[in-house]
């Protein structure tokens, strides 16, 4: 039997091809730029304790050319999209969730963020059968977190991710209700757009293939063309990045607070949410707390 590791995966494989990669054309370019000013032009004011945030976000490379591919390179579409992400993200967030607000979701492993695919994309573990929580806001808040923790892992010029849902040992009881699926699809294909790289489902029983069926009309053509039913997982992913339970050879053991505090630790979260300042690390590894200017400050160290 081999030995279990603890030890979480952050980084991949020396040598891995970010995959897919992006080229603009000079009319492409333009349109960015476009995007870019109208939405510099909706920015909350300095004053607010969110604009250092919304600025982050907006300022990320892949933030504007992600918004721009998913209107089809329709400018009044991604405008209204970018816009309506940028009221949501005022409302939820995603950003600022305290580690603590969600710890008690992550205690059983129904998600798991572990290892990278063969171009490069973090691996996100969900397993149903895991679940130990009543339904609420805080599961979906939950999700949100496990979303921007997988961006933070992102390698540079890397902006997808790669869901695996294995619905091994669960049950009516514990798979999430189409409601609460709808919720997540929503957040997924509107406000994390273009984040989804492919989406693996495996061992899903007869029982639950209803479940689908169900989301099927909520589920965009560009997001079911990203999903797979049972794949050959050996196919997509390094040995060494595959959780044992799929055939690989990364025998992962999950222990709670071990792998708790390493993926904090991974994205620098700080206990209120924001990020712990690490010297002579890049942003895109370690994300610093964008300034504030010392009026706002005072507001948000109370988060």
């Amino acid at each position: 039997m081999p030995e279990k590791t603890v030890t979480l995966l952050t980084e991949p494989l020396p040598g891995t091809i970010i995959a897919p990669a992006y080229q603009y054309t000079e009319e492409q370019t333009a349109q960015l730029n476009s995007l870019r000013e109208y939405s510099d032009n909706l920015l909350l004011p300095e004053s607010d304790p969110y604009h250092p945030w919304e600025l982050r976000w907006l300022r990320k490379p892949d933030t504007i050319p992600r918004y721009m591919r998913a209107a089809k390179w329709k400018i009044e579409d991604a405008k209204k999209r970018i816009r309506a992400t940028l009221e949501w993200r005022r409302e939820f967030k995603p950003d600022l969730i305290p580690p603590d607000e969600v710890k008690i979701e992550s205690e059983t492993g129904k998600i798991i963020l572990t290892g990278f695919d063969n171009d490069g994309r973090p691996i996100i573990y969900m397993r149903p059968g895991r679940e130990n929580t009543e339904t609420g806001p805080r599961q979906l808040r939950h999700l949100v977190w496990w979303l921007e923790r997988a961006r933070d892992l992102m390698p540079p010029g890397q902006e997808s991710l790669v869901i695996i849902v294995d619905y091994n040992s669960c049950t009516l009881r514990t798979n999430p209700s189409i409601s609460v699926a709808r919720k997540v699809l929503h957040i997924l294909q509107q406000h994390y757009v273009e984040t989804l790289g492919r989406a693996l489902v495996v061992n899903l029983p007869t029982l639950l293939s209803f479940f689908y069926k169900g989301i099927s009309p909520f589920l965009d053509p560009v997001t079911r063309d990203k999903m797979r039913f049972n794949p050959n997982l050996k196919e997509l992913i390094p040995l060494s990045h595959l959780d044992a339970d799929f055939g690989g050879d990364y025998h992962f053991k999950f222990e709670s607070q071990a792998y708790w505090d390493q993926i904090v630790s991974a994205c620098g979260i700080a206990p209120d949410g924001t990020r712990v300042r690490k010297p002579d690390e890049e942003l895109e590894k370690a994300p610093l707390t964008p300034p504030l200017s010392e009026e706002t400050a005072s507001e948000d160290s109370g988060r």
